[in-house]
């Protein structure tokens, strides 16, 4: 649908039948007055054109109109509209009045009585009656007609009267559809609230009871498909977790023979057979440990329960492993620890800040330098690593946090899979992750701070 508002959908749907209703009363509201107040104001000409016959009279075998200026100024007086009359003799001749008033159609002359019809006198639209009445023993035609203004005045009045309380009453109508609607759709707010709030690590089933019954049923299909997800996710991580284990004990095997043959006397071509033999080996069993760290850091991932965890401690436990690899590499890898306590899985964490330490010591040219840090930085503990290496450029920094992605012409044995380790397990603990420059804009550094204790 083009548009996905249920309210914006009603209100359209509600317009046009409103909007016909309205239209449909008001004509017949209009008809309905407008025909007893015409008939009153015809009723009007017909009484002026009955007190001008009573005025006719026969005066020296002439026919006269005995009508006093004072008289004529009351027949013409009117508050809005302009009155004229005209009295004919049965020729048609001009007994008295204002000549020139147009006579009904041929087809409406009044054979009997009087007649009403519309004409245009003075360039005017004029409403006329015309009627007969004795004269002398002979019959006289007598036309009144006035100008249509408290006509158009009672027509613009009866729509006034008609439309408007019923056009107030369809906004009224709109207006409480639209905030009826609004309230209506509040438990679905609530319920899409509810449905925000799960993650990777927090896929709950949506509890029935806060929405209404009509959703029951897309809840349950939403339900079941959180447990197929779930399901998935479970299965997807004991692959990981048995494909790695699985690889690990003949790998050491195979590293351990390597390097027992490496111990022995051996010419040169198979020292440095054997020593690529050795470092994939290393490798694959790095890939592997990665591996398993990835499935323990995935949402519904074995997590041990959340303790106090050290992170200077978690820092100097591993720095020997950390400076023999540095040491072999060139690199002037120092330590600024300072005390922080956070709540999280220590494995995890150690696996965390072990991959960062591993990724600048695997890219950082030799001759480099490495700081690992720990302490509190605005009341929050973090824990972080800075290199003056090559650094990540800004437009990669959210790619290198992908599975497997390995920025274009870099070099080393990485995998790809360190960073990526590293945002599951901040995502984990709550904490944030940051990727910026080292000082003075040179370098890497990479900072977990994690929330307030």
């Amino acid at each position: 649908m083009a548009d996905a508002s249920l309210r914006g959908q009603l209100l359209r749907l509600l317009l046009l039948p409103v909007a016909g209703i309205l239209a449909v009363s008001s004509v017949a509201a209009y008809y309905l007055a407008r025909e007893p107040a015409t008939d009153a104001y015809d009723g009007a000409l017909i009484d002026a054109g009955i007190a001008l016959a009573d005025r006719i009279h026969v005066r020296d075998g002439t026919l006269a109109v005995d009508l006093p200026s004072a008289a004529e100024q009351i027949l013409r007086t009117d508050r809005f509209d302009t009155i004229y009359y005209l009295v004919r003799d049965p020729s048609g001749k001009l007994i008295a009045g204002d000549a020139g008033i147009p006579p009904p159609p041929v087809a409406q002359r009044p054979q009997d009585g009087s007649v009403f019809y519309d004409a245009t006198y003075r360039d005017t639209k004029v409403r006329a009656a015309a009627l007969l009445a004795p004269c002398g023993g002979q019959i006289c035609t007598i036309t009144v007609a006035e100008t249509t203004r408290k006509r158009d005045r009672l027509v613009r009045e009866i729509l006034l009267g008609s439309v408007m309380p019923q056009a107030l009453l369809a906004v009224l109508t709109l207006a409480l559809v639209w905030f009826g609607v609004a309230r209506g759709l509040a438990p679905l707010e609530r319920l899409s609230a509810e449905i925000r709030k799960l993650s990777p690590r927090d896929l709950r089933p949506i509890e029935p009871a806060l929405a209404p019954a009509e959703t029951h049923p897309l809840i349950e299909a939403l339900n079941q498909l959180l447990v197929q997800v779930e399901e998935s996710n479970r299965n997807q991580q004991r692959f990981l977790a048995n494909a790695a284990h699985q690889l690990r004990t003949p790998l050491a095997g195979l590293r351990t023979h390597a390097e027992l043959a490496l111990a022995q006397p051996l010419s040169e071509e198979t020292r440095a057979e054997i020593e690529q033999v050795h470092s994939a080996t290393v490798r694959i069993a790095r890939l592997a440990n990665q591996l398993l760290a990835l499935a323990r850091a995935e949402p519904g991932g074995r997590v041990e329960p959340h303790s106090a965890v050290d992170l200077k401690g978690l820092a100097e436990g591993a720095a020997d492993e950390w400076v023999h690899s540095a040491l072999a590499r060139d690199l002037d890898l120092g330590f600024e620890l300072a005390a922080a306590s956070v709540r999280g899985d220590a494995f995890l964490l150690r696996e965390a800040l072990g991959n960062l330490v591993h990724n600048s010591i695997e890219y950082v040219p030799r001759g480099g330098h490495i700081t690992v840090r720990t302490g509190a930085r605005n009341g929050r503990p973090f824990m972080e690593i800075e290199d003056d290496g090559s650094g990540i450029p800004p437009q990669e920094r959210e790619r290198v946090l992908e599975r497997f992605y390995r920025m274009p012409g870099t070099t080393g044995t990485g995998s790809g899979l360190g960073l990526a380790i590293v945002r599951e397990i901040v995502a984990g603990h709550g904490a944030a992750l940051e990727i910026s420059h080292g000082m003075g804009g040179r370098g890497c550094r990479v900072a977990i701070t994690f929330p307030h204790g």
